[in-house]
């Protein structure tokens, strides 16, 4: 017994379908392109950090800035010195003599992804990075589905470019800076406090070297991670740059 083919809806129709899945991709990236004209620079951190405060006398402070990123020329440590030191701060190239420690970090100055930036963010200071550098745009193309006829192919193709021209020409960029960060502020006179540091050594594949130690500080210790994003579209890395460095650089000046 001969089974009815399936009924496939008409050519024209197919081929109308096709070609407005195409014009939904050019009007998504119109609204892409209005949508994120402007420059959106952000700077959070993940936790708050509250310094004693100091009299003139002590706004001595050392300032210590490593880059690990992959963006070597990415340098805040000069104009977060010309910052703090506007505040009214000494800056000593002594950590035995300054009153504040300042260390930072730069982990990561890449393309990132929003959600996965902002999960980076939570982990706090020496939280794990994840999936947050990724590099993404907004758009996807429009893939036709299957078994809608040889004839319909033609229409697949002026949908398909559609949004392949879009999503090439459009593309929503972020781009995040993370930083973590130390501040080390010596106690009052007569003050002192005990730390104990542990740390577990891997050796080889099957042993674990245990040490700890025990000692007398006379400093209290803030930790925090900050994270700049700079969002525009079709945002270059030379651009987003400055705009990074001088989020960074206002928020860790503002702690002092």
């Amino acid at each position: 017994m001969r089974h009815p083919a399936p009924h496939r809806p008409p050519i024209s129709l197919l081929l109308m379908a096709y070609l407005f899945a195409g014009a939904l991709a050019g009007c998504a990236a119109v609204h892409t392109s209005i949508a994120k004209a402007d420059l959106d620079v952000q700077t959070k951190m993940s936790d708050a950090v509250f310094l004693d405060p100091v009299g003139s006398d002590k706004r001595t402070i050392f300032i210590q800035v490593r880059n690990t990123s992959d963006k070597p020329n990415f340098d805040i440590e000069s104009s977060l010195k010309s910052a703090i030191a506007a505040k009214g701060y000494r800056i000593l190239e002594d950590p035995d003599q300054a009153h504040f420690k300042f260390q930072a970090q730069i982990l990561s100055v890449s393309k990132a992804n929003p959600t996965a930036a902002a999960s980076a963010l939570r982990a706090g200071y020496g939280g794990a990075l994840g999936g947050a550098v990724l590099g993404g745009t907004i758009g996807q193309a429009i893939e036709g589905s299957r078994g809608l006829g040889v004839g319909a192919g033609a229409g697949a193709l002026a949908g398909g470019l559609a949004a392949t021209v879009a999503n090439a020409m459009v593309k929503d960029v972020t781009y995040a800076a993370i930083t973590d960060v130390q501040i080390s502020q010596r106690t009052r006179e007569g003050v002192s406090g005990t730390q104990k540091t542990r740390a577990d050594i891997a050796q080889g594949t099957g042993t674990h070297v245990e040490q700890v130690f025990n000692e007398v500080v006379k400093e209290k210790k803030y930790r925090t991670r900050v994270m700049s994003t700079a969002n525009q579209v079709n945002l270059e890395y030379e651009d987003a740059a400055p705009t990074l460095n001088a989020g960074l650089t206002r928020v860790l000046a503002g702690l002092f």
